[in-house]
């Protein structure tokens, strides 16, 4: 069986949501405070999956995720990088991808590069929403077909439930310019925009979240471990019976990456 590490820190809240997340795709979790990881950040070499919760890290102290982001920097991201080249799959909602960006995680070199051995400065960012308000709604979401992803390939939902909560303040995603956006977009990097007419904090580009080139790095401000149950649709008992066979698209992004996760484990 695989296992799963999620790093909490103070302010992080979404940390059992992510364990649950993980734990109904198949995998174990392990819940370790980023102080231990920074003391000793080797342990992160034990774990097939990675997990950074949302939350409000640090308060959202200077900004959302800066702390915890400088903090990472500074101590752990060689031993991530370290995981992501031996293929482990790792998924930063909400707050997670405020701290992925700025960490250097995403959206990380292009497809076939190599990875700098020193944090990168970020090239996107998570601003304050248009409506400079914090929102807190479901939103329909669709997945690009050439998003090389391995959480969102070949995601499976129809129109009614192809969508997924938000809950945030800062998450309008930002490149550093039209060009950055470009090369996400041809390069398979954007796994996932928000429908054409529902995006809800302003975004360029509609971009809801993003993946490394290596399709194994997932960011995004909707929170796909609250939607691992039909009943957590907002209108689940309306829903057709056909509409609700198999698994929901947050469990169904949980189990492609525990899957890819096992098939790296046997080689």
């Amino acid at each position: 069986m695989t296992t799963a590490l999620i790093i909490t820190t103070a302010g992080i809240n979404c940390d059992r949501e992510l364990a649950e997340a993980f734990e109904l795709a198949g995998s174990s979790v392990h819940l370790r405070h980023l102080n231990d990881l920074m003391a000793e950040p080797s342990i992160i070499d034990r774990y097939d999956l990675v997990g950074l919760p949302g939350g409000f890290s640090y308060g959202d102290a200077v900004a959302a995720g800066r702390i915890t982001a400088q903090l990472m920097r500074n101590t752990i991201y060689p031993a991530l990088v370290g995981a992501i080249e031996r293929g482990v799959p790792m998924i930063a909602p909400c707050n997670g991808f405020q701290i992925a960006v700025q960490v250097g995680l995403l959206p990380g070199p292009d497809a076939g590069a190599v990875w700098p051995t020193s944090a990168p400065q970020p090239i996107v960012t998570l601003a304050r929403n248009d409506s400079a308000r914090f929102i807190d709604r479901w939103t329909r979401v669709e997945v690009p077909a050439n998003t090389r992803c391995v959480w969102t390939r070949g995601l499976a939902a129809s129109d009614e439930t192809s969508l997924l909560p938000v809950a945030h303040g800062e998450g309008r995603f930002v490149p550093e310019s039209d060009s950055v956006l470009d090369r996400l977009a041809d390069d398979g990097r954007i796994a996932m925009r928000y429908a054409a007419d529902d995006n809800p904090n302003g975004s360029v580009g509609a971009v809801a979240g993003i993946c490394d080139g290596s399709g194994l790095v997932f960011g995004l401000m909707p929170h796909p471990e609250r939607y691992t149950r039909w009943t957590q649709h907002p209108w689940w008992n309306r829903l057709a019976a056909a509409d609700r066979q198999g698994d929901p698209p947050g469990l169904q992004m949980f189990r492609n990456a525990v899957n890819h996760a096992q098939r790296v484990a046997v080689g």
